[in-house]
């Protein structure tokens, strides 16, 4: 009913598309017996659609009826009598009115337009539109609840686009289709929605407010559909105040007496009575007040009458969550009869707010949401200091769970369009984003820090604002919030927790952080001026106070009415650095940059030399030292003369460090007075100049170079939790990467080595990143967010305490709290020794048992303090893992700098052991920690993409080729000990790297004299040609690496090398893959597992045909390794069908698929190569491999076995032979007919009565078409002509071949481009199943069989299926009259049941 009821609602707009409601299963229409035709694929296809109106229509006065189709007809032996005329129209009008009724709104919306279009074309008063509007109207009472709104808002579609159509006698047809007085009681419910829906197909074409008459009809109809309330509930009272709110005055004053009772009892008594009593107030009221009468709704009397009414009303509207047309209505007539502040009190926070009930709360929220644009100044003051802005606090707050409705959406639409519709008024914006802001729950704000309807503020109303939250801060002011505790806290909180402390802390707090978030908030409209006043506020409220107030710095003059405490400086200066981070990394397109082109740091900077030297006003909360000042001044002096190299990137980085690091002198004045005495040092350095050693530590003389040091800093700025120092750690060190030294990188590296960085405990300090949060944390996001962490986090305390606990527990005891234990026990005589079945009867005395109680309470109270102290212990030895891990990341920021701004310095071979050591040491922890996947997956990232297959690498070796040589068998060593694949890869990879970096090093001239004289006496095959010739790599010392990794990889029985990383490696150095192809060759048919046999072949199918390989051999060496490929192959091949596991068979398809790759390539560079054994070979294992096919064995492979043995065979010049189909069943085909005796046709003779001539078949086309045309002497069915004539065509375009070859004997032409190699006569290579075959071309004189015929028409194979039945009671024949009999059913047509051949045939003879 509900969806009904959503689906009349929705017709209430005109040309507004409606989207029905799920459509039930509905049942086909009920025909006339003699229509219903199953054969008829359009009415089957009809019938499967949910109907729409004639299934609902009474089963008595069945008037719409379809046609059939254009076939059915003529199918059909009985012509139904047409009483309606509906075979007139075509299956195309009829077709829309199932598409309306469609639950797709697309397929609705056309097949409307469509009927329009189709009905414009027709003439005037035509039968088609009679039809479709019967047909429309009819479906208006249509059962299914989707149906009725589809047919209603077709017919207002076609009513508005034909106006010369009368409503009223439209209106007549509904009434008369859906006589309410006529219909049967089952068919009550669609009657009234039958009417219903007429009405409004009437209100929705536009017209009806222009015909009074039809307009007073329609008002009586919904008058008496209101009386059904049962079905309809409120739907025709709805409908008839939406078309009463659409007519004009005029009309409304003459209707006005009719539809409205001159009774307030009855105004109030529904909802739909008081809505129409208010649209009559707006556009009438002189009316009204003569028919009622001067009427006061805000009288006392009256209040609970509406509260009542509206209550009502939120039920109903509940699902929807919309406002109500009548509670707007109530509030504006309020506002006109100035009576607002009663009705908000009275109506609205002492009526609804007081029933508890949700629906209710609900509609005064979108109350307060929609009156916000209609409410003064004043009046919005009110509301929001009401109860109901405080109710609706308490919901934000309380409403957490997931499934729980939030209602804060949607007043955020209500309050951003309302900031936005008046941009011209800031002072109406700003006191509303104050009034939300007010609403705190014991001091914070309930609104998120976030909060982004500040993006429609208009730049001054932005700016009062800013200037109200700093106010606050300096000065809160408690009571003009709107403060509130909910249930809960009051019930689990102490009244002196709840303090004016703790409120300010919680205010201050929030506002700092929504004054960062304004800054962050991309969308919002600020000035420069605006951010500057900011930052300005933030840093000098987190590391300075006030002495004496002066005009040149504005923050001093600033006062406090609650001195700030330690924890809000705090809060204040997280909240400074994430602006800072805000400042330099989300500004970066304009960014950090200011007007003058500074970054934000500088100028901060500037204004803290500016606080620094007015001593007298302000001081530092932390006073600076004689040593910090003096690197305060040095690091001023060094960004002048930085200033003066702007235009260089690296005097930006510098720039960028020594501000920021400048910056963190009065977060940590003694660990930033170190950095930047070594920064300065560095940057003076880097830029070429001669510094004075200013530190202690300058003084010695072996001092190291400045990238170190530098090195080090970077490093010690990556361990602090601040993601801004992360980022000017990469930027900077992009810009010194090129300077790096291997003691520099191998600091980096000493991090990424666990055993040295964990022993190295006075390099770097880790510090926690927990206390780093971004503004807006979880308590900014709700009012209670400090208890529920706090609940939250106790309570998973206590779930980890009792998880170790039990862990403690089932683990094994220590020995010595045993040894203890036994102690105190036998001290207490609690355990009996070997005297103990003596003294049973003895028991321990009371003081006894006590001093034993006391001495096992202490004694487990210890043990429990040291359960406690290991838990600690191993919590903290976990923590600090996870911060070395994340340390970790941090650094391999760096490494990922390195190899992608310098690939080429020889540095980048340094990282290959250190990242693979990462990552064998991740993938063996099988840890799921998120750190743990985080820096596997950066390091493999990091090696794989930015190293590996980078497009630039190092060309200069230089005098590091032994190493490079050492490093490379090493590598391919560890690559076949891993037992991981995965770990083998990164391995294997990071020698190919090293072939790449040998082979694109070129050799200096002295070394290069040096190695050709050693080298003269080698073998010039071993050499590399072309271009590695002047290469570092060496062939015959690369060789012996991989050729015993290969040698392992083809023998070991588990070797976590594979495939594609030989594939790799023979694709990327083809003269390395010629080096080592023998060893594959020799281990394709060597004595090992077929595992390894199917490896080798599959390396040699994908190396082969490589155009690479093939330039690096001379022809006699390419034909000489094909040849022993194929002796090796052939061997195999021995064996092939002989598997019984399935390893073998892999290596049977392995070995043909490589054998398909030889003859491939033969064919390719028409090479002349020996194949009598290998035909032998194959033709030998035939009768095994077709005897194993019909057995069934390895059948998921044994089609691919067969047909690659058939590919090879084709190659060899044998022809695959077709499958004999029917040779077994053609006995039986006289006892299997379907066509029984009696319905056989005239013509059509039986096998046994045809004669038995042994003629030898005819060869040529024209014996074989006269043959056809004497065995179908007999009747021919209609549809046969076509296609004998398209047989005789094409068999008259094809020829028959003067030899066929059959059952496998080579063929006359063949493919192999070497026909002599080929022995076709060889008379032991036929194959063997095929006997039965043989014989009865013999005995034919060798003519081919018709089933062999590769021309063998379609219709011959539909006909063979046919004799396989068989005929009952015959005797099976011999073999040639079954060959004729085929032959001659193969000519005739399938449709042997047709009628009429004869006369078809008697056509032709007469044409002839």
């Amino acid at each position: 009913m509900n969806s009904e009821l959503l689906s009349a609602k929705r017709e209430e707009e005109p040309h507004l598309p409606v989207r029905p409601a799920p459509v039930p299963a509905g049942s086909a229409p009920s025909r006339p017996n003699s229509l219903r035709m199953r054969s008829d694929l359009t009415w089957k296809r009809l019938s499967s659609e949910p109907t729409c109106s004639t299934s609902m229509a009474e089963p008595g006065s069945m008037e719409v009826t379809e046609p059939l189709a254009p076939g059915e007809a003529q199918k059909s032996g009985a012509r139904p009598a047409d009483r309606h005329g509906l075979l007139k129209h075509s299956r195309e009008f009829l077709d829309f009115f199932w598409d309306i009724a469609k639950p797709q709104q697309e397929t609705r919306l056309e097949a409307t337009e469509k009927l329009l279009e189709y009905l414009r074309a027709k003439p005037k008063g035509s039968s088609e539109m009679k039809y479709a509007l019967k047909r429309l109207i009819t479906g208006l009472g249509g059962g299914r609840e989707a149906a009725r709104p589809c047919y209603s808002l077709a017919l207002a579609q076609l009513l508005q686009s034909f106006e010369d159509i009368p409503l009223g006698s439209i209106l007549q047809q509904i009434q008369e289709r859906h006589d309410l007085q006529k219909v049967k009681k089952g068919m009550m419910r669609p009657a009234l929605f039958g009417n219903l829906f007429g009405v409004l197909a009437l209100f929705q074409s536009g017209r009806l407010v222009k015909d009074s008459e039809a307009l007073m009809k329609s008002v009586k109809l919904l008058q008496a559909l209101g009386q059904h309330y049962n079905h309809l509930q409120e739907q025709p009272q709805k409908a008839l105040v939406d078309i009463l709110s659409q007519v004009p005055e005029t009309t409304l004053q003459e209707i006005l007496p009719k539809v409205l009772k001159p009774d307030l009892n009855s105004v109030l008594g529904s909802p739909e009575h008081l809505e129409l009593f208010l649209l009559a107030q707006q556009k009438v009221p002189k009316k009204l007040e003569k028919l009622m009468g001067p009427v006061n709704l805000f009288s006392d009397e009256n209040i609970p009458r509406l509260v009542t009414v509206l209550k009502t009303v939120a039920n109903s509207v509940k699902k929807e969550r919309k406002l109500p047309t009548v509670a707007l209505d109530l509030l504006r007539l309020a506002l006109q009869e100035d009576k607002f502040p009663w009705f908000w009190k009275e109506v609205v926070e002492q009526g609804l707010l007081k029933k508890q009930f949700w629906p209710a709360s609900y509609l005064c929220f979108r109350l307060l949401g929609a009156a916000l644009p209609l409410l003064s100044k004043e009046q919005l003051q009110l509301v929001m200091q009401g109860d109901l802005i405080r109710h609706y606090g308490e919901h934000m707050v309380t409403a957490k769970l997931p499934k729980q409705y939030k209602f804060a959406p949607e007043m955020n639409e209500y309050v951003g369009a309302f900031l936005e519709g008046c941009k011209d008024n800031p002072e109406r914006q700003l006191a509303l984003v104050v009034a939300f802001t007010s609403i705190t729950n014991q001091g914070l704000p309930v609104v998120p820090t976030f909060w982004r309807v500040v993006q429609f503020l208009s730049p001054t109303a932005l700016k009062d604002y800013v200037a109200w939250l700093r106010d606050m801060f300096l000065q809160p002011d408690l009571d003009s919030l709107v403060d509130f505790s909910t249930n809960n806290q009051k019930k689990t909180q102490d009244a002196s927790f709840h303090g004016p402390e703790r409120a300010v802390f919680r205010l201050r707090k929030w506002i700092i952080l929504r004054l960062v978030s304004i800054v962050d908030n991309l969308h919002v409209e600020k000035e420069e001026a605006l951010i500057e006043e900011v930052a300005r506020f933030c840093f000098f409220h987190s590391f300075f106070e006030t002495k004496k107030p002066t005009s040149q710095i504005p923050e001093s003059e600033q006062h406090f009415t609650l001195a700030l405490d330690g924890r809000t400086r705090e809060v204040v200066c997280s909240a400074f650095f994430s602006l800072l981070q805000t400042l330099s990394t989300q500004f970066r397109l304009a960014p950090e940059q200011t007007a003058d082109g500074r970054p934000w740091t500088y100028h901060l900077v500037q204004f803290a030399d500016v606080l620094l030297n007015h001593s007298r006003n302000v001081a530092p909360l932390t006073a600076f030292t004689t040593q910090q000042r003096q690197a305060w001044d040095r690091m001023l002096k060094t960004l002048k003369e930085l200033d003066t190299l702007s235009s260089e990137a690296k005097a930006t980085a510098f720039q960028h460090l020594l501000l920021l690091v400048g910056i963190h002198l009065f977060k940590s004045p003694a660990e930033s007075c170190d950095l930047l005495g070594d920064i300065q040092t560095c940057i003076k350095k880097s830029l070429g100049e001669k510094t004075r050693r200013t530190r202690s530590k300058a003084t010695n003389p072996q001092e190291p170079p400045w990238v170190e040091v530098l090195v080090e800093i970077l490093l010690s700025l990556l361990a602090q939790p601040s993601h801004l120092m992360r980022q000017v750690a990469r930027s900077v060190f992009g810009h010194i990467c090129s300077h790096l030294t291997l003691r520099a990188l191998q600091l980096i590296l000493d991090v990424l080595n666990p055993e040295e960085s964990q022993d190295e405990d006075d390099n770097v300090v880790v510090t926690d990143d927990s206390e780093e949060q971004p503004p807006g944390g979880a308590e900014d996001k709700s009012s209670d967010g400090e208890d529920s962490k706090g609940s939250k986090g106790s309570e998973s305390e206590e779930s980890d305490d009792d998880d170790s606990d039990e862990e403690d527990r089932d683990g094994d005891v220590d020995q010595g709290f045993r040894e203890q234990l036994m102690a105190v026990l036998q001290a207490g005589k609690a355990l009996g020794g070997a005297d103990s079945e003596d003294d049973d009867d003895e028991e321990l005395g009371d003081e006894a048992m006590m001093a034993l109680d006391k001495s096992l309470a202490s004694l487990f109270a210890e043990q429990k303090l040291r359960i406690q102290a290991r838990k600690d212990e191993k919590n903290k030895l976990q923590k600090e893992k996870a911060l070395r891990r994340d340390f970790q990341i941090r650094v391999l920021d760096l490494i990922e700098v390195l190899v992608t701004k310098q690939p080429e310095n020889p540095l980048v071979l340094e990282l290959l052991e250190p990242l693979l050591l990462v990552i064998r040491r991740s993938m063996r922890s099988n840890s799921s920690a998120k750190q743990e996947q985080d820096l596997l997956h950066k390091t493999a990232r990091i090696f794989t993409h930015h190293l590996c297959r980078s497009r630039h690498y190092c060309r200069t070796a230089g005098d590091r080729v032994e190493t490079l040589y050492a490093r490379l068998e090493q590598l391919v060593q560890q690559a076949g000990q891993q037992a991981d694949s995965c770990v083998a890869l990164y391995h294997f990879n990071a020698s190919l790297y090293l072939l790449r970096v040998l082979r694109g090093s070129t050799v200096d001239k002295p070394a290069r004299k040096a190695q050709k004289k050693e080298k003269a006496s080698k073998d010039a095959s071993s050499q590399p040609q072309g271009p590695e010739a002047a290469s570092c790599l060496d062939l015959s010392l690369v060789t012996p690496i991989y050729s015993s990794a290969l040698s392992s990889f083809l023998t070991k029985r588990n070797s976590p090398l594979t495939v594609p990383m030989f594939l790799s490696l023979f694709a990327r150095h083809p003269m390395l893959c010629k080096n080592l192809l023998p060893i594959v060759v020799e281990h394709v048919a060597s004595h090992t597992r077929p595992r390894h046999q199917v490896q080798a072949c599959l390396l040699l199918q994908k190396t082969l045909p490589t155009r690479e390989l093939r330039v690096c051999f001379k022809d006699p060496e390419w034909k000489q390794l094909l040849g022993q490929t194929l002796g090796k192959v052939t061997e195999i091949l021995r064996t092939l069908g002989e598997a019984e596991t399935k390893s073998g068979h892999q290596k049977d398809l392995a070995a043909l698929e490589l054998l398909n790759t030889l003859f491939r390539n033969f064919h390719h560079e028409k090479l002349t190569m020996d194949l009598t054994a290998i035909l032998g070979v194959l033709q030998s294992q035939q009768p095994r491999l077709q005897q194993r096919l019909q057995q069934g064995e390895h059948s998921a492979g044994s089609s691919r076995l067969h047909d690659l043995y058939w590919q090879a065979m084709k190659f060899l010049g044998v022809q695959r032979p077709k499958p004999e189909k029917d040779t077994k069943e053609a006995p039986q085909a006289t006892q299997q007919s379907p066509i029984s005796m009696k319905r056989k046709k005239k013509g059509f003779l039986p096998e046994t009565k045809k004669r038995k001539k042994r003629k030898p078949e005819a060869t040529t086309q024209e014996e074989v078409a006269a043959a056809k045309s004497e065995a179908t002497s007999g009747d021919q069915p209609h549809s046969a002509g076509k296609k004998k004539k398209k047989k005789k065509k094409k068999m008259k375009k094809t020829k028959s071949p003067a030899q066929s070859q059959v059952n496998g004997t080579p063929a006359a032409k063949s493919p192999t481009p070497e026909p002599p190699a080929v022995s076709p006569s060889t008379p032991a290579k036929t194959p063997k199943p095929q006997k039965k075959s043989q014989k009865l071309s013999q005995m034919n004189e060798a003519t081919p069989l018709p089933c062999q015929s590769p021309e063998e028409p379609p219709a011959k194979k539909r006909q063979k299926k046919l004799p396989q039945k068989g005929v009952s009671g015959k005797s099976p024949q011999s073999a040639l009259p079954r060959k004729k009999a085929r032959l001659s059913l193969a000519s005739r047509s399938p449709s042997l049941l047709q009628s009429g051949a004869k006369k078809v045939q008697l056509r032709k003879a007469k044409k002839l």
